[in-house]
């Protein structure tokens, strides 16, 4: 333990990461540097300087990663229509690998032997941050308390705090909160708690950025969505920032009960849990991107991109942001943007996100003439389909022929 002189804490300023301050002063003898990220968590994160001042840290850092949080990462994701088991929209793992990225980006600024996080031995935030971590910095290391002291449970964490006076806002209360939530500017997640079984239904009062759909407005909210290269610059004309695209868009879904989800996912750790998330700018995001994709974007490209995307979804979720195959795949999917421009119009009513238009002045792939159910004037020769059913019926044929059974 004597190699380890200054470590960067990714901190919140929360229960764990303050007992975490203290533990690694305590347990290394080693100076502690704080690192608390805004990435739209909707909390002041100010607090936590006065906490790390409080608990003796001199190197302080809180920054507004928002912007960068969208731009460079959710954004990037949404390219893809990215989900993961058919339904997580991934709002906890595309956050790891910037948090990743500016804690070895510090502990390099800093002079640091070492990262920390708050994350447990059972979840997949551990293999996230430790895994960016180390693509980025081979040869950094890494602390995670989780797996090494004996304070496993919340009572011991509180008692601890009280043992040394450490300031935690709700150590009064003495009162287990109710679930485990992680937030960001994409998503609010809720684990443990009742939501251990399976088949609890939620209580109303979890949810935080929505109202129920049944609690929705009786009229539909109409919004347009315009896009160029694959990602949303402006709402109902207005040109606005990525950081500031998302919060307009979770304030519009939540308005209208649109973005709750609850699922039961595979772990990469190996085990199944069951969560719940509010994704609500995202939800509105998916079907809108892949409509606007519908008409500009050619039909193999857009095949492609389908066929690549679970693996992609795995990737994020796994922690892989920073490997190789991941940013092979980015460039494929950014190559199929180029032309992924122009506008959707989305009904959102009573907990669901509808496209109800798209258009495309220069780079729509759709052909009214050609498609029409009426009149075509010669655009499209009908004849031409027989010749092109019996070239790709030739296999199934000739295979029928030579007394092939299909059942």
């Amino acid at each position: 333990m004597s190699d380890i002189n200054k470590v960067v804490l990714a901190y919140s300023g929360g229960l764990d990461t303050s007992v975490i301050v203290k533990w690694l002063q305590e347990t290394y003898n080693c100076e502690v540097v704080t690192f608390t990220a805004d990435i739209g968590q909707g909390e002041e994160v100010e607090p936590a300087r006065a906490k790390a001042k409080a608990m003796g840290v001199k190197e302080i850092y809180i920054e507004d990663l928002r912007e960068e949080f969208v731009r460079d990462y959710v954004y990037p994701m949404f390219r893809a229509n990215t989900l993961y088991e058919g339904e997580y929209l991934l709002g906890t793992s595309i956050a790891r690998p910037l948090i990743a990225k500016r804690l070895v980006e510090i502990a390099e600024e800093t002079g640091a032997d070492a990262i920390s996080h708050g994350a447990t031995g059972k979840g997949n935030d551990q293999v996230r941050f430790e895994l960016g971590a180390y693509a980025l910095a081979p040869g950094i290391q890494v602390i995670a308390p989780w797996r090494e002291w004996d304070l496993n449970s919340r009572e011991k964490l509180m008692q601890f705090c009280e043992d040394h006076q450490i300031p935690v806002d709700f150590a009064g209360k003495k009162k287990k909160s109710p679930y485990s939530m992680d937030a960001n500017l994409l998503h609010i997640s809720y684990e443990g708690g009742n939501l251990e079984d399976p088949w609890w239904e939620p209580e109303e009062d979890m949810w935080r950025w929505s109202v129920s759909p049944e609690a929705a407005p009786d009229a539909p909210t109409y919004i347009t969505l315009t896009y160029e290269k694959g990602d949303i610059v402006a709402i109902d004309g207005e040109r606005l920032s990525p950081a500031d695209v998302l919060s307009k868009l979770n304030k519009l879904a939540g308005d209208n009960g649109i973005g709750r989800l609850d699922i039961v996912e595979n772990r990469y750790v190996g085990m199944k849990s069951r969560g719940c998330y509010e994704t609500p700018g995202g939800t509105i995001m998916l079907p809108a991107h892949r409509a606007i994709e519908s008409l500009t974007l050619d039909r193999e490209s857009a095949h492609l991109k389908d066929s690549v995307m679970p693996k992609y979804a795995e990737l994020i979720y796994n922690g892989y942001w920073w490997s190789p195959e991941r940013l092979a795949l980015q460039k494929l999917i950014d190559a199929t943007q180029d032309n992924v421009n122009g506008d959707v119009r989305m009904k959102l009513y009573k907990g669901n996100a509808t496209v109800v238009g798209r258009q495309s002045d220069n780079d729509s792939l759709f052909d009214a003439s050609i498609a029409t159910f009426e009149d075509d004037a010669g655009a499209y020769d009908q004849k031409d389909a027989e010749g092109f059913i019996k070239l790709n019926a030739l296999r199934l044929r000739i295979a029928a022929k030579n007394g092939r059974k299909l059942s």
